[in-house]
């Protein structure tokens, strides 16, 4: 089979977590598949770029040009389908993001290859490639064959591959490009969401809420016990919907996604677009009356009590062993 290859994609001079997760994703498929995983890197001033990923991938293809330096789905598309039109890899990863949006319908649609979406898994069975996604608004994974076909395109949710070590030797191809900036589309400033005062994609202790706490009033209870164990505070979109925390705060499908060390679910009961938000936790403990709550599928520890003494306590607990 031909090479798996994946785009790396950067944002003001850093390599997003993204790409990361997709190297993983695609090591494993070319391990699979007894095949090479190849990332390609469009970008100005790669030299930094290519020391992150350098051993994470058996070839890195380079276009080192200032038309690359902030994304522009017309320029990236022109150069990736030149690209691909040589290489012929078998299957191409992209991230879900708002660049992979923009970029991959067009290009899938020019280069006739199928195409899927948002996918939670991408694998290899018997020949077959197989992709999974969620469906019915997330209330169902369904496992898809796709057509066959040479070569695939996909893009990938983040939040579902670690991000993980690898020590391949890896070559390093530096490629001429003669694409422009076009006339039509040109990329004017970077403009960054307002931060608030606390960036949960960077903690590594989580402390989500949801309906269970009942009332605004009981936010402090929460927030000293965050304090308490060096955490940041959460939340489900109802307590977003409430106004109880700003929209920066909201971890699911409609707000952030977070991979923290810890993340402690306390009176949240696991609907589907709060879990794609944290699923990737390293541990997740959650805390719920109902022992029936979905979030305990996802729980590596359940605690099924009333939050309103199991907090108090865990509180006490942690000021002991300080």
């Amino acid at each position: 089979m031909s090479d798996i290859f994946v785009l790396i994609e950067h944002r003001q001079g850093k390599i997003r977590d993204i790409s990361f997760e997709l190297l993983n994703c695609g090591r494993k498929l070319a391990e699979k598949t007894n095949s090479n995983l190849t990332a390609l890197l469009l970008g100005y001033n790669t030299e930094n770029f290519v020391e992150k990923i350098k051993s994470q991938a058996h070839r890195i293809l380079v276009i080192n040009s200032e038309v690359f330096k902030d994304f522009n789905s017309e320029s990236y598309q022109i150069a990736l389908s030149e690209i691909l039109k040589k290489e012929t890899p078998f299957i191409t990863l992209i991230g879900h993001t708002a660049c992979g949006m923009d970029l991959c319908p067009a290009l899938a649609t020019q280069m006739e290859f199928p195409f899927t979406t948002d996918c939670l898994d991408v694998d290899v069975v018997e020949n077959k490639v197989k992709v999974t996604r969620q469906m019915y608004d997330g209330k169902l994974n369904a496992k898809l064959i796709i057509r066959e076909n040479p070569s695939y395109l996909f893009t990938l949710r983040a939040g579902n591959f670690p991000s993980e070590e690898s020590s391949l030797k890896t070559e390093i191809i530096n490629i001429k490009s003669s694409v422009t900036e076009p006339d039509y589309r040109k990329f004017v400033e970077y403009i960054e969401a307002v931060a608030g005062d606390v960036d949960i994609t960077k903690s590594d202790i989580v402390i989500g809420i949801g309906r269970g706490i009942k009332e605004q009033e009981n936010l402090s209870m929460i927030e000293e016990f965050a304090d308490n164990i060096g955490g940041v505070v959460a939340c489900s979109r109802p307590i977003v919907d409430a106004d109880w925390l700003p929209k920066d705060r909201q971890v699911g499908s409609s707000g952030k996604t977070i991979k923290p060390k810890l993340y402690i679910a306390i009176g949240i009961s696991g609907a589907f677009q709060h879990i794609t938000g944290m699923k990737g936790a390293e541990t997740i403990i959650a805390i719920n009356k109902d022992p029936n709550a979905p979030i305990f599928n996802e729980a590596d520890y359940g605690i099924v009590d009333d939050l309103f003494k199991v907090v108090p306590v865990l509180k006490e607990k942690v000021m002991e062993l300080k």
